[in-house]
């Protein structure tokens, strides 16, 4: 199983077992003010969830599978259920 590990602003803010509950983690960090899109642009590095073969891989510093870059719309769709 995944392992997920979520930044915003190249900060780790959350982490979830699958891509979606990764997603969720941006709610910590949600704008009051602007939008999702307008949020990314504004910061200083891109969003971002590192994927790693599993939890234990993390724990064990192993280098993450692959890097995805987030889009305000990720965001938006994985955050719509919760709100």
């Amino acid at each position: 199983m995944g392992f997920f590990e979520v930044f915003w602003d190249g900060e780790a803010i959350g982490d979830g077992s699958d891509l979606e509950e990764a997603l969720t983690a941006y709610l910590s960090v949600q704008p009051e003010d602007i939008s999702w899109a307008e949020a990314c642009a504004a910061a200083s590095a891109p969003p971002c969830i590192r994927r790693y073969a599993s939890f234990e891989a993390y724990l064990d510093n192993a280098d993450e599978q692959e890097t995805i870059t987030v889009t305000a719309a990720m965001i938006e769709a994985a955050l719509l259920p919760l709100s």
